[in-house]
């Protein structure tokens, strides 16, 4: 699958596994206790492409992902990972398909990192079954996809709330599954770490959908954006329709403009206040 982004002249080709990863959502209405928050929401995923949501606070992103994800109950509507309906399996094998990394998760403090990553391999372990050099390797070779290569012995306790959110990851990508679900996965990242964080899932042989507050970061690193205003989905698409100016005015109260790219061709999406610009 060639992924071309519209702000990057960079492109590059992701095979996923052939037909794994297609989440397709229908007619889905989702609730936060007895309070629907979003509803009519319609759109599908191709394997291997990187989904934004966006949207003011409130708008519903963390109730549509743990929906995604099958820990919430739709109120209407159903979500499938190719032909699995995720709220119809078992919850063994929802976490073959679909792992979600929560925005404020916080692990017990005694663990250690890598028995936290190990927690992803749960899935795959016989009843009652211990993990063994597979489980590892897979541990190692998570941590070093997320720069904390030697971290395995260290206690979650004493780690800073960047580190905290790249070990949450680590266990998500040990998890192996064809759909990743980040919920604001760059809070408490430096910039830097945030930059490599969101480079990596457009790396990832699999399919990424995420909740992000920063629309520049949407814009440069999605392949489609889906935007939630005022409990409904806008259509599913590229970042260029997605966030057009006057979209951004209507349902964020904020300025925007396309500059151009001097380096690579593209464009930069500039966000502006109101009052900026009076």
């Amino acid at each position: 699958m060639r992924r071309d982004h519209p702000g990057d002249a960079d492109t590059r080709t992701v095979e996923p596994t052939p037909n794994t990863g297609a989440v397709t959502v229908t007619g889905l209405e989702c609730a936060a206790g007895r309070r629907t928050v979003v509803a009519g929401v319609e759109f599908t995923v191709r394997p291997g492409e990187t989904v934004g949501i966006v949207g003011p606070n409130g708008a519903g992103k963390t109730t549509l992902l743990r929906t995604l994800a099958g820990l919430v109950a739709p109120v209407a509507g159903e979500v499938r990972v190719d032909d699995r309906r995720v709220h119809r399996v078992s919850a063994r094998e929802r976490a073959r398909l679909v792992s979600l990394v929560g925005q404020d998760e916080v692990p017990p403090a005694d663990l250690l990192v890598g028995e936290l990553v190990a927690l992803g391999r749960t899935p795959y372990l016989p009843p009652w079954g211990a993990g063994g050099p597979e489980e590892r390797a897979a541990v190692e070779h998570a941590l070093r996809q997320v720069d904390l290569a030697g971290f395995a012995g260290r206690m979650v306790g004493r780690l800073s709330g960047g580190e905290r959110q790249r070990v949450l990851l680590a266990r998500a990508l040990a998890q192996d599954t064809p759909v990743l679900l980040l919920d604001e996965p760059t809070n408490h990242l430096d910039i830097t770490h945030q930059l490599e964080l969101l480079t990596l899932t457009r790396e990832l042989a699999r399919t990424v959908v995420m909740s992000l507050h920063d629309l520049t970061l949407a814009d440069r690193f999605c392949d489609r954006v889906l935007v939630l205003d005022a409990g409904r989905a806008r259509p599913l698409e590229p970042p260029g329709a997605a966030l057009r100016p006057e979209v951004l005015d209507e349902v964020f109260g904020v300025l925007a403009r396309r500059v151009p790219d001097p380096d690579s061709g593209g464009t930069h999406l500039v966000i502006t206040g109101r009052k900026a610009n009076s």
